[in-house]
């Protein structure tokens, strides 16, 4: 279980303040106004925001003192964060090695799972060679090879069109059912996760309301 105990995240003129409680294996989507906190909530648990006080566990793990590459999370930003140089299956693979030192079975992971989220026949194109949906796919990729349990999605539907916005989250939940994964999201298109979700929050002033799951 993913806990967060009145977790305080300061920023010059706005605090943060997060109380929730995630159950192993759910898929949960955060709405709410922009500046609102779903951002900064997922980079506080992803270790890239520091937070002044409380508690943040999963598995009864203490997140709080671990470094982002120490923690059992894998996060996926609203912007792919892919690297243009490389091509899909080199983003990828940095899940796997930074160095991009690959071995033979490490490239067979990779066109696996590249495969398995629709990519088949994409992995030497380059970010500038794909549309928005297969970038956010390629991210997924990365993501999902670091075999770690908890998975955060900033905005993994923006710039989609309805159909591709289904289809997305329709994959998510897969990945999340097949690999046994806790997934929190945020998303502006609620009705994108309706019969998905496990629950639909709210974060709205830097809180989570109605966070009974």
């Amino acid at each position: 279980m993913l806990i967060l105990r009145d977790l305080v995240v300061p920023f010059d003129d706005w605090t943060g303040t997060y109380d929730l409680e995630v159950p192993r294996g759910a898929l949960v989507a955060l709405v709410g106004p922009s500046g609102g906190g779903k951002s900064t909530l997922l980079n506080t648990i992803a270790g890239f925001e520091r937070a002044s006080s409380g508690t943040l566990t999963f598995g009864g793990q203490d997140l709080l003192p671990l470094k982002p590459a120490a923690r059992p999370v894998a996060i996926v930003f609203q912007d792919h964060n892919l690297l243009p140089n490389l091509t899909a299956g080199q983003n990828a693979g940095l899940a796997l090695s930074p160095s991009l030192h690959l071995s033979a079975e490490d490239r067979k992971r990779i066109t696996a799972m590249l495969d398995h989220l629709g990519l088949d026949g994409l992995e030497a194109r380059r970010p500038a060679e794909l549309s928005g949906g297969q970038r956010q796919r390629v991210a997924l990729a990365r993501a999902m090879l670091t075999t770690r349990p908890l998975l955060l999605l900033d905005e993994p539907l923006t710039g989609l069109d309805p159909t591709m916005r289904r289809e997305m989250i329709l994959l998510i939940d897969a990945l999340r059912r097949e690999k046994n994964l806790t997934v929190l999201m945020t998303t502006h298109t609620p009705d994108d996760v309706e019969g998905a979700a496990d629950a639909i929050l709210r974060v709205e002033g830097g809180r989570v309301w109605s966070a009974d799951i």
